[in-house]
């Protein structure tokens, strides 16, 4: 958590992952601004999206001087502006990293086919939340309360208040990660769709 300061260029907000975020959401907890996620970062650039609504990704560059925006994040800090450090507007983020056999931050694209995605995992992944990223499309999330089995996995759609879908199979279980499905070539499998990913273990 951060108050932002409005002050200078960037706001390094310290965090302690000991690593580069590869997947950061922020969200004001004094106004009902929209949550901000930045993941794939690289060298120069973002990918910069809202958890709450289905619009595509957007590449951005860093430093690029408008919206909600970063610099390079590093192993301990994420530096924001903009909308992420509006004065007296107090803000919780999230970070999230890639770690051997506990979490994987990923990208894959869609087959329209059974696909394997492998996280590096041995007992599959309790956790999974994608966004497709060319395009709109919605953020689904299951996990392991709810059921991740080889028939129907109920799952919830984060940028909806819509109740749970229990009537689909998406996904299945995979020892090294997850597998998204044929029956889900429509939504977060379709033949040439790029997509990102957070699996836990």
């Amino acid at each position: 958590a951060y108050r932002g300061d409005e002050s200078g260029t960037f706001q390094a907000v310290p965090h302690n992952l000991t690593v580069i975020p590869e997947l950061v959401i922020i969200k004001p907890r004094n106004t009902g601004d929209a949550w901000s996620v930045g993941s794939q970062f690289g060298a120069t650039q973002y990918a910069f999206a809202y958890l709450n609504d289905s619009n595509g990704y957007g590449l951005r560059n860093y430093n690029s001087g408008y919206g909600d925006y970063y610099s390079a994040p590093t192993s301990t800090a994420v530096n924001v502006i903009g909308g992420l450090r509006d004065e007296l507007t107090d803000f919780v983020g999230y970070l999230f990293a890639t770690l051997a056999g506990v979490s994987k931050v990923g990208t894959y694209t869609g087959t329209g086919a059974d696909l394997n995605v492998d996280c590096g995992f041995t007992a599959g992944a309790r956790f999974i939340l994608i966004k497709r990223t060319d395009t709109t499309g919605d953020w689904y999330y299951w996990d392991s309360v709810r059921g991740i089995s080889a028939g129907n996995d109920p799952y919830l759609l984060l940028n909806s208040t819509a109740a749970e879908v229990t009537g689909t199979d998406y996904i299945d279980p995979l020892s090294s990660g997850f597998t998204v499905t044929s029956n889900a070539s429509s939504t977060v499998n379709v033949n040439g769709g790029t997509y990102t990913f957070l699996a836990i273990a």
